[in-house]
């Protein structure tokens, strides 16, 4: 059993400068620990093995999301992995039960830097106002959400804190799970949605629709928190 599952997108890795280099390392682990999946290079066609993926998330107790900011969300295909792996009826809903109890863990880099998340700032919110969604997508499948790893202002990162930020994150994929417990999050009850298929949404004949959140997510760094503009290469 693989416990570690590390999920990165990026549509242009070749010429990442954060998240290719903390995929690599991730990547250099012991294979029976970590198995890391770069979602472009696997489906250039975005044509998802929706069962492949699934059976990886099956043998992991950790599901790392490795991404760059985009417009305050995921990746393009990195949503549509999501999308269609957390599917109705296997991760949420009635008999959705495949991803309970497994943890959550966002490693993302940004942008912008951290003074650009607030009220003054160009991006106007705290960070932690985008995140919403990552967090509820733990809590709709009953996984346990973990603070996020960021870098912020990778475009502008010294050399020495972006290997400073690869290495706490090669630290923290060793020695998991002996930090799981610190900062966590318990996942919330997955009530049965009797028949939408759309995660989030109560039945039909419920009195009041779920709010929807709003897409966006970031990774923590050595020091602060930051999501990012739409400028790719990080």
């Amino acid at each position: 059993m693989t416990d570690i599952l590390v999920v990165t997108a990026h549509p242009q890795m070749a010429h990442s400068r954060v998240t290719r280099q903390l995929m690599l390392a991730a990547a250099k682990l012991p294979a029976h620990r970590v198995h890391v999946r770069d979602l472009y290079a696997l489906y250039p066609d975005y044509l998802i093995d929706v069962a492949a993926e699934q059976a990886c998330l099956r043998r992991a107790s950790l599901l790392v999301w490795l991404q760059p900011i985009y417009w305050y969300g995921m990746p393009p295909l990195l949503k549509l992995w999501l999308d269609e792996v957390f599917a109705f009826g296997w991760a949420y809903g009635p008999g959705g039960q495949a991803l309970r109890g497994k943890h959550l863990w966002l490693v993302a880099s940004t942008g912008g830097p951290a003074e650009s998340y607030a009220p003054d700032g160009y991006n106007h919110f705290e960070f932690e106002a985008f995140l919403p969604p990552y967090q509820q997508s733990a809590a709709l499948t009953g996984m346990h959400w973990l603070p996020p790893l960021l870098l912020h202002g990778a475009h502008q990162v010294d050399t020495a804190t972006l290997q400073g930020h690869i290495e706490a994150l090669a630290d923290k994929l060793q020695r998991w799970p002996d930090w799981a417990s610190d900062g966590i999050q318990p996942h919330a009850s997955n009530p049965a949605h009797p028949s939408t298929g759309k995660a989030g949404e109560p039945p039909a004949s419920a009195s009041a629709s779920a709010s929807a959140s709003a897409s966006t997510s970031t990774s923590a760094s050595a020091s602060t928190t930051v999501p990012s503009t739409a400028r790719p290469a990080r």
